[in-house]
């Protein structure tokens, strides 16, 4: 088969510092996230501990009170955040919460919500600020506008599903920029559920309705809570946050969501969402029904759960169990953008349950070069852990206590995260893997002519006498250590691998430019070997419905095609088309969808996505 599709440079906007590839605004998959602890990273206004002192703890002794860390923190390490090559901080949620202890914890995690219109008073530079969207010269747009002008994107931290727990202030009580709207103990207005704790984890019904861990939960058939929720992430989005991280999503009916993500993306269509859905798997049919229908995405707690089996507790499995993982890719409308992860702010990091810091490495590496979009818990790059009580929650959430530029893991994301936003393979394309055993996994990244070839190896020093690696021949270097390895038809042969260690080598190909780029997916398509999936349509870039000229997708995975297409001569037209699959065989007769074809409006200029389902009988 040959490829029709044009290609050229995407011009480099002049306001990046790092000179990267800009794609999409709307595409997460070029980004790497850094997922940070506001109170634990760093504490850059020292008279900012405001409130109840009850709830504060400089001394860093007691690990469920305020330790000082804060919005003025963050901006004054954004030169540390950025020279590691992060291009997203995720940071906890900044909404204003109760001031007061429940069962001697204080919500330093940000997860105990009394006002969604105003922010922590804890994490502004002056208590002023907490009327957030009163003005437009607080830290927290200081820091926005910061992120902004170094090319960076901001994720904000929510939570709908619950409020507070029981404190010395009731429960659940809820304030719309200052004003009681809802309180758990006197709700008159019905804002939450009444049917207290979840005592079956296996009933749908009670996750969806019942508390978790004693969280006043939000009651979302009631109009006036679904009106406050939304309205206020509204007021957040207008401030210029870039994406969403919905916590808890597992809580709530899928229906809540669509109609949140919904009214969402009709304001900005360009956020990107994703959500937590504690414990999902591809073979969990109800956490994938959530990725495929909510309109977000999803963190990858399977791909999550494999590498801290592999890397951290030594699995026998090793990299066979994490392979697995990607075999059912499929399951997803787009694994791609699952965002992936091997630790968070509820499980031990990776070192507390075994890691050393060469696997901790591995883990890393394996996490920017393969598919989906990656997201660091903070303090990885410096090792930090602490091994109180197994590492679990709270000691899960150490203060930061080194900023060196240089330690092993910080170099090593520093160079694959700046690859990532270079070489369209590692964004989106199909992962192959090559060599898999326990201990050793080499594989393969492939799109277009963007390459990407990674070799881990988690045991003794080894000798693999040949592998493929679908790199045209010649001579390439390894981007994490500058070995030279040469190619030599499509194989590197003697590639030996030092214990626990890594190689990585890139080829950026040449990247589509267009005044218009479309970026379209389709799902739920199953094809055979020799078959490929293309578009067609009534436009000069689909053929005029001539199927010689039809525009072929990319195989990302069983069930899921991929391609850009310049549509440049249909710049502020409507265009219809459909999918066609075509086989290498003259033979065949090309297999149409089974449908009218789709109508869409393309824009003057700029990229969209598209992501549309196979339709036949």
């Amino acid at each position: 088969m040959t490829y029709s599709n044009p290609s050229a440079v995407v011009q480099v906007p002049e306001n990046d510092p790092i000179g990267t590839l800009y794609l999409s605004d709307i595409d997460f998959r070029a980004e790497t996230l850094y997922f940070i602890i506001v109170d634990r990273f760093h504490d850059g206004n020292i008279h900012n501990l405001v409130g109840d002192p009850q709830l504060n703890d400089l001394a860093h002794q007691d690990w469920d009170k305020y330790w000082g860390g804060d919005l003025q923190g963050i901006l004054d390490k954004m030169d540390y955040i950025q020279g590691m090559g992060i291009s997203a901080t995720w940071l906890t949620p900044l909404f204003e919460q109760i001031e007061s202890l429940s069962e001697n914890r204080a919500p330093i995690h940000g997860y105990w919500t009394r006002d969604f219109k105003r922010i922590n008073a804890r994490w502004v530079n002056d208590p002023s600020e907490v009327r957030l969207f009163e003005r437009d010269d607080t830290i927290f747009d200081c820091l926005l506008a910061e992120m902004h002008r170094r090319g960076m994107k901001f994720v904000l931290d929510v939570v709908c599903n619950h409020s507070s727990p029981q404190s010395d202030r009731g429960k659940g009580r809820i304030y719309d920029d200052g004003r009681l709207v809802a309180d758990f103990d006197h709700d008159v207005a019905n804002w939450y559920h009444h049917y207290g704790a979840t005592q079956n984890w296996e009933d749908e019904w009670q996750i969806q309705n019942c508390e978790l861990e004693g969280l006043a939960t939000f009651n979302e058939n009631n109009i006036l809570y679904r009106r406050y929720i939304k309205d206020a992430l509204k007021m957040w989005i207008a401030k210029g946050v870039d994406a969403l991280r919905v916590d808890t999503v597992k809580h709530m009916p899928l229906w809540f969501w669509q109609e949140i993500t919904s009214d969402l993306k009709s304001n900005r269509p360009d956020l990107f969402i994703f959500g937590e859905w504690f414990g999902s798997h591809p073979d969990n049919a109800t956490s994938v029904d959530f990725a495929n229908r909510s309109g977000m995405s999803m963190l990858d707690f399977g791909l999550c759960h494999a590498i801290r089996a592999c890397l951290g507790q030594n699995d026998p499995r090793g990299f066979e169990g994490v392979q697995a993982i990607y075999d059912k890719d499929g399951n997803y409308r787009n694994a791609t953008e699952l965002v992936t992860f091997f630790e968070n702010h509820d499980m031990p990091r990776l070192q507390s349950i075994g890691a050393d810091n060469e696997s901790l490495r591995l883990a890393v590496i394996l996490l920017l070069c393969g598919r989906g979009t990656p997201c660091l818990y903070y303090g990885c790059e410096q090792y930090l852990h602490n091994e109180t009580e197994g590492g679990q929650d709270p000691y899960n959430r150490p203060a930061m206590e080194s900023w060196s530029m240089e330690t092993p893991i910080y170099t090593a994301i520093r160079v694959l995260a700046r690859e990532r936003r270079r070489n369209a393979a590692i964004q989106y394309g199909r992962q192959v893997p090559y060599i898999l055993n326990a201990d050793v996994y080499c594989f393969a990244r492939v799109y277009r002519d963007h390459r990407c070839f990674v070799a881990l190896n988690r045991g003794a020093e080894f000798c693999i006498p040949e592998v493929q690696t679908d790199f045209p021949d010649g001579t390439y270097f390894c981007l994490l250590s500058g070995r030279e390895l040469t190619v030599k038809e499509g194989r590197i042969r003697q590639l030996t691998l030092g214990c626990k260690a890594a190689c990585v080598i890139s080829l950026c190909g040449v990247p589509v430019q267009g005044q218009v780029v479309i970026r379209a997916q389709v799902n739920g398509v199953v094809t055979k070997p020799g078959e490929v999936i293309a578009m067609i349509g009534d436009c000069p870039e689909l053929g005029e419905w001539d199927i010689r000229k039809a525009f072929h997708l990319e195989y990302l995975n069983s069930t899921t095609w991929f391609g850009e297409i310049v549509l440049d001569e249909s710049a502020g037209k409507s265009i219809a088309y459909k999918y066609v699959i075509l086989s290498e065989a003259d033979d065949s007769a090309p297999q149409r969808e089974n449908r009218e074809s789709r109508r869409r409006p393309i824009p003057s200029a700029g990229a969209v996505k598209w992501r549309d389902l196979w339709e036949s009988i």
